[in-house]
């Protein structure tokens, strides 16, 4: 989903430059790739009413539904929103109008591992059916964490006994050579098709912030957005984009939350007693242990939201 909005943000800033290229049928300058561009010179042709088209619509300013404008046959988009993924959907929805969001299999670099059987479901509803297949695969359950040791090995639940409600770290072996290896993600079962179970992605294992004994996962960070953003509704502004870290320089630590915030024609903007209410609407979203080490503990310092600058394209 990334990846699309980058492109939405690319015509923004290009829309002008691009209806040129269309009108001439020839590339900018600026793009130098002497392979692309011969590629391109076999292709393109002038096309005065095209450019026109995109830049009557383009030259509106009004992004939203911007897809199903420029592309009217659009169906779907087909992204991958589960997980910490979710953050891109409110966005997602603005561009496009609405349209359904598709995540239609579950890959890793380790190799394709499951595929979505109902595409067109809500995105909160996606579960993959594991391909059976394609690698040997066992999960560790997660109230068993122990890592892999010489001496110890965690107990593994082989693809059979998995259990629908319980979430497991998925181990694969491979064709290719790869023996028990740690993929990294956590699934939640959520179902059985025939006798192969379905699973949900819930997170990366061990992605999280630590100022002291706490504790913060992909997972928890997502919900404390997803409930900062709520009171950015009124304003007609929502966080497109955030990244975090535990700035452990300061003393006590703290945590460090940079947003992209999206501001959908509004004209009264967020201001700094707002953004200050986001930050206690997130930490009130945190674990208890973040709460103990903050209120009863202050081994923690009050958290940080820093507002960064729209992409610089």
């Amino acid at each position: 989903p990334s990846g699309l909005i980058r492109a939405i943000a690319l015509l923004q800033a290009e829309y002008p430059n691009l209806c040129h290229d269309i009108s001439s049928g020839a590339l900018d300058p600026r793009i130098t790739d002497s392979p692309l561009r011969a590629c391109m010179d076999k292709i393109m042709r002038p096309d005065p009413e095209l450019a026109g088209f995109i830049d009557r619509v383009c030259g509106e300013g009004k992004w939203e539904g911007i897809i199903k404008k420029i592309w009217p046959n659009t169906k779907y988009l087909s992204v991958v929103v589960t997980g910490a993924m979710a953050q891109y959907i409110p966005t997602l929805d603005y561009y496009s109008g609405g349209l359904p969001k598709v995540s239609t299999a579950y890959g890793t670099s380790e190799g394709a591992t499951g595929v979505n059987l109902k595409p067109l479901c809500d995105p909160s509803d996606v579960s993959y059916t594991i391909f059976p297949d394609n690698g040997y695969f066992e999960f560790i359950p997660l109230d068993n964490p122990t890592d892999f040791t010489q001496d110890s090995i965690p107990q593994l639940v082989d693809l059979a006994n998995v259990e629908v409600g319980k979430e497991y770290e998925i181990v694969v072996t491979t064709y290719a050579g790869l023996y028990r290896y740690r993929v990294g993600d956590v699934l939640r079962v959520t179902d059985f098709y025939n006798s192969t179970p379905q699973f949900k992605f819930v997170r990366r294992k061990n992605v999280l912030l630590s100022i002291d004994t706490d504790k913060t996962d992909e997972t928890e960070l997502q919900q404390a957005i997803e409930n900062a953003s709520a009171l950015l509704e009124p304003f007609n502004t929502s966080i497109v984009e955030y990244t975090s870290y535990a700035d452990a320089k300061s003393i006590p630590g703290h945590y460090v939350i940079y947003c992209e915030l999206l501001m959908k024609g509004s004209t009264k903007e967020p201001g700094p007693e707002v953004l200050a209410q986001c930050c206690l609407e997130m930490e009130e979203a945190l674990n208890w242990i973040y709460g103990r080490c903050r209120v009863l503990d202050q081994t923690i310092g009050p958290l940080e939201i820093r507002v960064v600058q729209e992409w610089d394209i």
